[in-house]
């Protein structure tokens, strides 16, 4: 069983920058592959980023480039750094775990592979 609590979310203007966490419970949170997904209103849960157990990281192309996604083991958190941010990147933002498929296979990107997830956290980008 894993718990994931986000934060770092607010309000910022286009061009700006925010760094959200999740911080997991559980002792063997090195040994899940960890994402980010976000939902605008009206819109699917989409995949923004995801990191294996070994750090190997994948990136949805919109966010390509801007986003960095990292983990720190030690302290059972994985970040989003989200950098040039733009209007259409405005949404809730959840952070997910799913089982290890491998150290350092690419990070899968669908929804349905992720079985722990937060409570997602706010990001509002203003024009």
């Amino acid at each position: 069983q894993v718990q994931l609590v986000e934060s770092g979310g607010g309000l910022v203007q286009a061009g700006g920058s925010l760094r959200l966490s999740c911080a997991a419970s559980g002792r063997t949170f090195r040994e899940y592959v960890m994402g980010w997904f976000r939902q605008a209103p009206g819109k699917e849960r989409e995949f923004v980023a995801g990191i294996s157990s070994g750090g190997r990281t994948y990136y949805a192309d919109s966010v390509k480039g801007r986003f960095t996604i990292s983990r720190d083991n030690a302290k059972n958190t994985v970040y989003l750094q989200m950098n040039s941010l733009k209007p259409e990147d405005t949404a809730v933002y959840y952070c997910a775990a799913g089982p290890n498929n491998g150290w350092y296979s690419a990070p899968p990107s669908g929804r349905t592979y992720y079985n722990y997830w937060g409570q997602g956290t706010q990001v509002t980008v203003s024009s």
